[in-house]
């Protein structure tokens, strides 16, 4: 898995791009703070060589929790800034520091 950020010289934003190598899975989605962990919102891409990519263009100095939702299971990517604890979801969340 891998995260991308680009920042913007004329908007306070980044761009980030969510890449998780999952051949076998049919449908992957990011979820977070940034979506209202809406799995509709933010569908990533399937591409040719069995790699899900999207970007997600976010407000920068801002923290974001987000997971995976590879085919109904959740998964954090390994990328992540850091890692908090949630208690609703009994797992830890990844973060996104921007």
């Amino acid at each position: 898995m891998a995260i991308t950020k680009q920042y913007l010289k004329s908007k306070p934003v980044c761009k980030v791009t969510f890449t998780v190598p999952a051949e076998e899975a049919s449908d992957v989605k990011v979820v977070g703070t940034f979506n209202k962990w809406n799995a509709k919102q933010t569908p990533l891409k399937k591409l040719k060589n069995g790699t899900f990519k999207g970007t997600v263009d976010l407000e920068k100095d801002q923290s974001y929790e987000f997971r995976y939702l590879v085919d109904g299971t959740y998964i954090n990517d390994e990328q992540a800034d850091a890692f908090a604890w949630n208690d609703y979801a009994g797992a830890e969340n990844g973060v996104l520091k921007l």
